[in-house]
């Protein structure tokens, strides 16, 4: 098969290195690097990943480099045409994403003036806590259009609310079409309106199917989802499905594909909503987001989309002073 394109993924965590071997896994792209703060871990991590090429017959090429803070080892990472961003410290128990904040915008902030400089025409996809905010200061930092900046945090909301309602119905995941939007965190916006289960191949909503009080319940475990395989974890976080999530984003703007996935993306007049990162539908292609994909709410919905926005907004606006 046709091997083209680059791809980065900055921070070689179990986050970012597990994005970094399912992309090379999809074996679809000429090169994959991985670059890490810890001498020599991503370096080991590509050799370990490179062996296993022969066994899972792929072909991509994973090059792991060691970076600093003043830029050294990020000349490996020039003309990418996608890059990952999943620096920063991950959450520890007790710990909230905005406890994050100040630690993770000053890694984000010197990542993204060594990418944007490098990789002037990258699509950045951002997975670094606390994700709307990192967001924000991804593009500010960059420079780089709002189509060209995405945030990944709808698509794993989603994935882990399908994954509680296929569980609770004792059905295929397969068969389970959920929605969130909004932020990552307190403020997400499920959509029951647009939930559905498949049922003897028909398609009834998931409203039929289970009581307003267990589906609340759901959406509140879905909240809470990171915030519980960390509790259960004691040390590190979520890396299986969160990669999973970036590395789906990534295929779709690689491949131009149009498909139309739940991100974090610049929402400018859709929904009544105007300037600022938030949670969305949007069609992907090889620009990054090439539109938002507005439907249609009911009023609670989009009330609860609306309040999202004026949260999350606040606290973008914070960043720029970070």
């Amino acid at each position: 098969m046709a091997r083209a394109g680059k791809v980065t993924v900055v921070g070689a965590g179990f986050y970012g290195s597990m994005t970094a071997m399912r992309l090379a896994e999809y074996d679809m792209f000429s090169e994959v690097v991985l670059t890490d703060v810890v001498e020599g871990k991503a370096e080991g991590l590509a050799l370990d990943m490179n062996q296993s090429r022969p066994i899972e017959a792929f072909e991509t090429a994973l090059v792991g480099v060691s970076t600093t803070e003043d830029g050294s080892g990020y000349d490996a990472t020039a003309g990418s045409d996608i890059v990952v961003i999943t620096a920063g410290l991950p959450r520890k128990p007790g710990m909230s994403r905005m406890d994050l904040i100040e630690t993770n915008a000053r890694i984000v902030r010197g990542v993204v003036e060594n990418i944007a400089t490098r990789s002037p025409e990258a699509v950045l996809v951002v997975v670094s806590n606390p994700l709307d905010e990192m967001t924000a200061l991804t593009r500010l930092v960059s420079g780089f259009p709002e189509s060209r900046v995405i945030g990944q945090a709808g698509m794993l909301d989603t994935a882990r609310f399908s994954y509680f309602v296929a569980q609770e119905l004792g059905v295929p995941v397969g068969s389970v079409r959920t929605l969130t939007l909004g932020s990552h965190g307190d403020t997400m916006v499920p959509v029951p309106s647009a939930c559905t289960v498949a049922i003897e191949g028909v398609d009834r909503p998931l409203t039929e199917l289970m009581g307003e009080e267990k589906i609340s319940e759901l959406v509140v475990r879905t909240r809470n989802g990171g915030a519980e395989i960390v509790a259960l974890l004691k040390t590190g976080s979520a890396y299986f499905a969160p990669s999973a999530a970036a590395a789906r984003m990534v295929r779709a703007v690689a491949e131009d594909s149009g498909a139309v996935l739940p991100v974090c993306a610049w929402v400018d007049g859709q929904y009544g909503i105007s300037g600022v990162y938030l949670g969305v539908e949007a069609e992907l292609g090889a620009g990054g987001v090439r539109r938002v994909v507005e439907r249609d709410l009911t009023a609670a919905e989009l009330a609860g989309l609306r309040a999202a926005a004026e949260a999350v907004r606040a606290k973008q606006a914070d960043v720029t002073t970070l």
